[in-house]
C-alpha cells in the first residue's frame, strides 16, 4: 500500500511540474525554424512575428534557418524536437503537404499527423520577375519567347510550390521552361540581377523592395486582382489565363503532442498580434501580402484544401513525383 502511495505522489509531482511548465510558458528561449534562407518573404514573416511574440512574452523567440530538401529538413527538425512548444515551425504549403504530391517518399514526418497549426500568418501572391534590362516586357513576350526559342528559358524557383506553379503555367501556355531550383530567394535575386536567369517565380512580398528600387522588374502577378502596391502590373488571370490564380502562405505549426495549454496560449497571442496595427503596418511596408488571421481549426482546413487543390493542379499538368 505504501509503495502504491509513493507511486501516486510521484505521479502527482510530475503532473504538477508539467502543469507549472505549461502555466509559466515560455520560461526560456523559443526557437522558430524557417525552412528557407534569410531574405525570403517567409523569413521576413518569421522575424516579424518572432519580434512581436518576444515583446509580449518578454522572452526570446529566435529564428533559425533550417534549409534544404524543399523544407523537409526544417520540418524534420521540429518533429525530432521535444513537443513542449519551445520549437515552432514557420511553415508554407511546400513542407506542410505539397512535398507528398511532388516528391517520392518516404518522408521523416507526416505534415498532418505529426504537426498541428497554431495560426495562419500571411498570404501573398507570386510574381513573375525578370532582370531590369530584360527584353521581356509583358507576359505575352515571355510566352512568345518560350515558344520560339531554341533553348527553353530558364526559371529560378526555390520550393516545390513554385516548381509546380511553373509546371502548371507551362501546361496552360503550351511552352517549355527549364526550372532551376534554389534553396531560397536571395540567390535567385543575385542571379537575376546578374542576368544568369531569364526569369523567376518569387514571393511578391519578398522581392518587393528590389522591384521598387528598380533592381528587378515584374511582368505579372498571380493574384485574383492586381496588387495595390503595384497597380500597373497585370495579373496572369487578366493576361489571358483566367484559371491561373495562385497564393502562397506562411503559418506557425508545432508538434501534434504539444500540450493544449501551450498551444492555446500561443494561438490566442498570435490572434492579438494579427489584429494589431503593427501587423497591418508590417504587411503594408513589405508590400505584396496580406494578413491571414486563421485560428488553428481554420488553418488546418486551409492546409487540407490547399493540398487537394495542388493535387488537382499536378494531375492536370501531368506533373510526376520526383526522386
Amino acid at each position: 500500500m505504501k509503495k502504491m502511495w509513493f507511486v501516486f505522489l510521484g505521479m502527482m509531482a510530475v503532473a504538477s511540474f508539467a502543469f507549472g511548465q505549461e502555466k509559466d510558458y515560455p520560461n526560456r528561449p523559443v526557437k522558430i525554424f524557417v525552412p528557407l534562407t534569410a531574405g525570403s518573404g517567409t523569413d521576413s514573416s518569421a522575424r516579424f512575428f518572432a519580434h512581436q511574440l518576444a515583446e509580449i512574452f518578454d522572452q526570446s523567440f529566435v529564428v533559425e534557418n533550417r534549409t534544404g530538401a524543399s523544407g523537409i529538413i526544417g520540418g524534420a527538425a521540429v518533429k525530432s524536437a521535444p513537443a513542449d512548444g519551445y520549437t515552432i515551425f514557420l511553415g508554407t504549403i511546400t513542407p506542410l503537404g505539397l512535398n507528398q504530391i511532388t516528391m517520392k517518399g518516404p518522408f521523416p514526418y507526416d505534415s498532418i499527423k505529426d504537426l498541428k497549426p497554431l495560426s495562419g500568418l500571411t498570404r501573398g501572391m507570386s510574381a513573375f520577375v525578370v532582370p531590369p534590362n530584360s527584353k521581356l516586357k509583358t507576359l505575352a513576350d515571355l510566352v512568345a519567347t518560350a515558344k520560339t526559342a531554341k533553348q527553353p528559358p530558364n526559371v529560378g524557383t526555390y520550393s516545390t510550390a513554385y516548381q509546380l506553379s511553373l509546371n502548371w503555367f507551362a501546361s496552360l501556355v503550351g511552352a517549355k521552361f527549364e526550372s532551376v531550383p534554389y534553396r531560397g530567394a536571395a540567390p535567385i535575386f543575385t542571379d537575376l540581377m546578374a542576368n544568369q536567369l531569364d526569369w523567376a517565380i518569387l514571393d511578391l512580398g519578398g522581392v518587393a523592395p528590389l522591384l521598387k528600387s528598380g533592381r528587378l522588374r515584374v511582368i505579372a502577378v498571380t493574384g485574383e486582382t492586381r496588387n495595390p502596391e503595384f497597380p500597373d502590373i497585370p495579373t496572369v488571370k487578366e493576361s489571358g489565363y483566367p484559371e491561373y490564380v495562385n497564393y502562397l502562405w506562411t503559418s506557425f505549426f508545432v508538434r501534434t503532442e504539444t500540450p493544449d495549454d501551450v498551444t492555446n496560449k500561443l494561438a490566442n497571442v498570435l490572434q492579438k498580434i494579427l489584429a494589431s496595427n503593427e501587423a497591418k503596418e508590417y504587411v503594408k511596408k513589405v508590400g505584396g501580402g496580406e494578413l491571414m488571421p486563421y485560428t488553428p481549426a481554420v488553418m488546418r482546413k486551409a492546409q487540407l484544401d490547399e493540398i487537394e487543390r495542388y493535387r488537382r493542379i499536378a494531375n492536370a499538368s501531368g506533373f510526376k513525383p520526383q526522386e
